[in-house]
């Protein structure tokens, strides 16, 4: 899977590469949590675009539909 998110910084960029490679929520709190708060507060933002992209590119929502049915 590739996302695109338009017009980060340099420094943006860097993050969401290192978050991109990261293994799991642990390792991403890990790595966050490492950055002084200017920073982390900056990655967190960047880890939220990430997911919300990543939620835009998501079509196939058959199974979703198919569990929620129930309630």
């Amino acid at each position: 899977m590739n996302i695109t998110i338009q017009n980060l910084s340099p420094r943006q960029c860097l993050f969401a590469d290192i978050l991109w490679q990261l293994n799991g929520r642990d390792q991403v709190d890990q790595f966050i949590n490492s950055l002084p708060k200017k920073e982390r507060a900056e990655a967190t933002t960047v880890l939220n675009m990430m997911v919300a992209a990543v939620f835009d590119d998501i079509t196939d929502t058959d199974d979703a539909a198919r569990i929620l049915k129930g309630f």
